[in-house]
């Protein structure tokens, strides 16, 4: 097997999922054989939004000939990995350089888990909802929006309120009677907006 790794491993993190890494070709008489290759073995050390450690999964990139640089796609955002390259040739891979880590910066969130419209009355709503199951960053406030459907199904003058992000719940006061209204709620970061769930409810026509 190749007796050297790869030295000079440089990582550039281009986005919040993905990075190029750079090495040094090895020295040929030290690959001991025909170069295949070189294999970058790339790993989450944790998400950087929850301190939970979970199984470490180790991923394998394989690029062929004498490449000295490759990309890592699908990195998830606001996150700690730790990478290393190794040389390939017909009998098998050469030792791994040492681990490099580097961390994504923050994406946009998911969608909020949930969003639960309950106590209807003449005037008001009760919203409750979850925090996004990959917040993808810090959270900085949720965006709610909302405006009434009239029995034409046309829709009404849109409302949007700013939320604070530790916030889970929020009575809607000064609505109408007997009407319908839409709602649209996502969750944002410093980077931007989530994806946004629908959900709609009606005020009760009388007490």
């Amino acid at each position: 097997v190749p007796m050297v790794a790869p030295g000079n491993v440089q990582v550039y993190v281009i986005n919040s999922t993905l990075a190029k890494v750079h090495w040094d070709t090895v020295p040929l008489k030290t690959v001991r054989g025909h170069l295949q290759g070189y294999k970058v073995y790339y790993w989450k050390v944790q998400s950087l939004s929850r301190r939970s450690r979970r199984h470490v999964e180790k991923k394998i990139l394989t690029f062929r000939g004498n490449k000295t640089f490759g990309m890592l796609p699908g990195l998830e955002p606001y996150s700690s990995y730790k990478l290393n390259v190794r040389v390939v040739n017909g009998k098998g891979e050469g030792p791994a350089s040492p681990d490099k880590v580097f961390k994504t910066p923050e994406g946009v969130p998911s969608s909020p888990s949930f969003l639960r419209i309950t106590n209807p009355t003449l005037d008001s709503l009760t919203l409750e909802w979850g925090s996004p199951t990959h917040p993808n960053g810090v959270l900085t406030s949720y965006i709610l929006k909302f405006q009434p459907i009239n029995n034409t199904h046309e829709l009404g003058p849109l409302v949007e309120i700013r939320i604070p992000a530790n916030e889970s719940s929020l009575i809607l006061k000064n609505l109408n009677y007997s009407t319908r209204y839409k709602f649209y709620f996502n969750a944002q970061t410093s980077v931007g907006s989530g994806s946004q769930i629908t959900e709609e409810a009606i005020t009760i026509m009388d007490e």
